[in-house]
C-alpha cells in the first residue's frame, strides 16, 4: 500500500411435538439466538462460533490507537456508544481496531476525546483503559473485535514486524499481553499479529529475519500460549517468487508454506485489496476489467477459501468511489465475497476501511461530520453483511432493557438548490428521529403549482396531480438511530418550492 492518513459486526407450534421433539425445537432456538456467541474457532474454509455454527466477520475498521492520538478517531465529535450503536444498526458485526505498540506503554494516554456531554466516562483514562470501556461496549451490543497491530509506533507503517526501536521480542510480548489482558473476554475474539508486511518481507524464503511466514508462527503461537481460544490472522506480504501485489495482500506462499499453529483450528488467513484511489495497478487497465479480477484475486488469497485450506478475511479494502474503475472493482468484489442470500456464512469474510471519514485516499462509511453515512458506500455491502446478526438497536433508548420499547419515525427537509424560471432542482434530507434504526420510508408533499417531477436520484417517486410520493432506493432505506440519508430531483416549471413535507418509516 502507498498512502498518507491511513496511508500515514414457536411456543405454540412446539405444544404439538413429543416431549423430545420439543426439547430439541427449544434447543435449536436457543442456538439461533445465540448465533456468533462466544469464542470462534476455524473448521477448513469456515469459522464457527462456540455452538458450532457457521458465523461470518463483516465488519468495518475503525482506526486512531495506531495514531499520535493513541485512541480511535472521532471521539472528538462523538460519544463512543453512539458510534457502536450505528455500527450496530447498519448490520456490521465486528470491528477491526489498528493499534501501535505505543499504547502499551505505560502511561499513554489519548489525544483528541471531547469530554463535553459526551465520553464522560473516559474522562482521565489511559489509552488502554479507553480500549477496554470500547470492547465492554461492543460486547454489550453484540459485535466482535478483532486487535490489530497495524504499526511498531505511532510515527508510521513498518515493512517487517520489527523495527530497530521496537524489536521482535518487545512485538511479541505486547501481543501476548494483549491476548492475556482480554483472556476470558469473548468479545476479543482475535489479534491481526502484523499490518500489511511488505518488501523486503517474504514468505517462505528461509531467513528468519524477514520470512514473514515463520515470524507469524513464533508469534502466533505465543498468543496461543496465553490466550488458546483466539483466532490468529496472518496476513500475506507484497512479493512472492516475483509476483508483486498489494502490501499484505500477497499468499500465494500459503500453497508451499503454509503457516503452522500449536493449537488446532485457529488460523485465519487475511488479505487485503484496494482500488485505483489507493495506487494503479496493472489489472485496472486490462481489456478485460473488471471480467478479469477474479482470477486476480483466486491468485492472490482466493485460492486459500476455494481448496477449503483455511478461512480467508479480507481485512481491509476500499475506496472513494469516484473513479468508474473503482465503482466496477467494487461491485465485482462484493460479488466475488459470495452473498449472504445465496451461501450463509459460506463465504470470505470482510472489514471495510474504513469506518472513519478521514482516511485521505478511501473516505469511509461515515462522511465528514461524523454523523451522516455514505448510503451509497454502504448499499455496496449490503448483500455480504452477516447472516442472522440483528440489526436492531444497541443498549439504550429502544434497546434492551428499555421498558418504554422504541419508535421508528422520521422528518424531511426540502431544499431548492437551484431554479431557473423553467425548471429547478431540489434537494431532500431524511433524517431518522426515532429510537429504532430505519428500513425504509417515504416522503411526501404537495406542490402549489402545476410543477412535476421530471427527474429522480437515490429514491423512486409516484405523482397524482399535485401530490408526490417519494420512496428510498435499495441502498438508502436503513437509516440509523440520529443519521440521515439524501435524495434529489428535478422539476418544471421552476417555483418548486413546498411549504410543507412529511416522512414516513414504512
Amino acid at each position: 500500500m502507498f498512502r498518507t492518513l491511513r496511508r500515514a459486526l414457536c411456543v405454540a407450534a412446539a405444544l404439538l411435538l413429543p416431549l423430545a421433539g420439543v426439547q430439541s425445537a427449544r434447543a435449536d432456538a436457543a442456538a439461533d439466538e445465540a448465533a456468533g456467541a462466544g469464542y470462534w474457532h476455524t473448521s477448513g474454509r469456515q469459522i464457527l462460533d462456540a455452538a458450532g455454527q457457521p458465523v461470518r466477520i463483516a465488519g468495518v475498521n475503525w482506526f486512531g490507537f495506531e495514531t499520535a492520538n493513541h485512541v480511535v478517531h472521532g471521539l472528538w465529535a462523538r460519544d463512543y456508544k453512539s458510534m457502536i450503536d450505528q455500527m450496530k444498526s447498519l448490520g456490521y458485526n465486528t470491528i477491526r481496531m489498528p493499534y501501535s505498540d505505543d499504547i502499551l506503554k505505560a502511561g499513554t494516554m489519548p489525544d483528541s476525546i471531547s469530554h463535553d456531554g459526551k465520553n464522560t466516562d473516559l474522562r482521565g483514562l489511559t489509552s488502554l483503559q479507553v480500549l477496554d470501556r470500547i470492547v465492554a461496549y461492543a460486547g454489550q451490543s453484540g459485535l466482535k473485535i478483532v486487535l490489530d497491530r497495524h504499526r511498531p509506533d505511532a510515527a508510521g507503517q513498518s515493512a517487517l514486524w520489527y523495527t530497530a526501536s521496537v524489536p521482535e521480542s518487545t512485538w511479541i510480548t505486547n501481543l501476548k499481553a494483549l491476548a492475556t489482558r482480554y483472556k476470558g473476554n469473548s468479545t476479543v475474539i482475535g489479534i491481526d499479529l502484523h499490518n500489511e508486511p511488505h518488501d523486503p518481507a517474504c514468505w517462505g524464503c528461509g531467513d528468519t529475519s524477514r520470512d514473514w511466514r515463520l515470524a507469524a508462527q513464533r508469534a502466533g503461537n505465543a498468543v496461543l500460549s496465553v490466550n488458546p481460544q483466539l483466532l490468529i490472522m496472518v496476513e500475506g506480504v507484497q512479493s512472492h517468487n516475483g509476483t508483486n501485489g498489494w502490501w499484505g495482500g500477497n499468499l500465494m506462499g500459503v500453497a508451499q508454506y503454509p503457516v503452522q499453529l500449536d493449537v488446532p483450528n485457529r488460523l485465519v488467513y487475511s488479505a487485503h485489496d484496494y482500488a485505483t484511489s489507493v495506487a494503479q495497478q496493472s489489472w485496472f487497465s486490462d481489456p478485460s476489467f473488471p471480467a478479469n479480477m477474479p482470477g486476480i484475486w483466486d491468485k492472490y488469497w482466493g485460492y486459500i477459501f476455494k481448496q477449503n485450506i483455511a478461512p480467508v478475511w479480507l481485512g481491509e479494502f476500499g475506496t472513494t468511489l469516484q473513479s468508474p474503475v473503482d465503482q466496477k472493482w467494487l461491485a465485482e468484489l462484493v460479488k466475488y465475497l459470495r452473498s449472504t442470500s445465496a451461501y450463509g456464512a459460506d463465504g470470505f469474510h470482510w472489514t471495510f476501511w474504513s469506518w472513519n471519514p478521514n482516511s485521505g485516499d478511501t473516505g469511509g462509511i461515515l462522511k465528514d461530520d461524523w454523523q451522516t453515512v455514505d448510503t451509497v458506500k454502504d448499499g455496496y455491502l449490503a448483500s455480504v453483511k452477516a447472516p442472522g446478526f440483528d440489526p436492531g438497536p444497541g443498549p439504550g433508548p429502544g434497546g434492551p432493557g428499555d421498558p418504554g420499547g422504541g419508535n421508528a419515525t422520521c422528518s424531511a427537509a426540502y431544499t431548492v438548490g437551484s431554479d431557473w424560471g423553467g425548471g429547478f432542482n431540489a434537494e431532500v434530507k431524511v433524517t431518522n428521529t426515532g429510537t429504532l434504526p430505519l428500513k425504509s420510508w417515504k416522503v411526501t408533499w404537495t406542490w402549489s403549482g402545476s410543477q412535476k417531477v421530471t427527474s429522480m436520484w437515490n429514491a423512486s417517486h409516484t405523482q397524482n396531480g399535485a401530490a408526490v410520493t417519494a420512496l428510498n432506493a435499495a441502498h438508502n432505506g436503513s437509516v440509523p438511530v440520529g443519521g440521515s440519508t439524501s435524495f434529489g430531483l428535478g422539476g418544471a416549471p421552476g417555483g418548486g418550492g413546498v411549504t410543507g413535507v412529511s416522512c414516513t418509516a414504512t
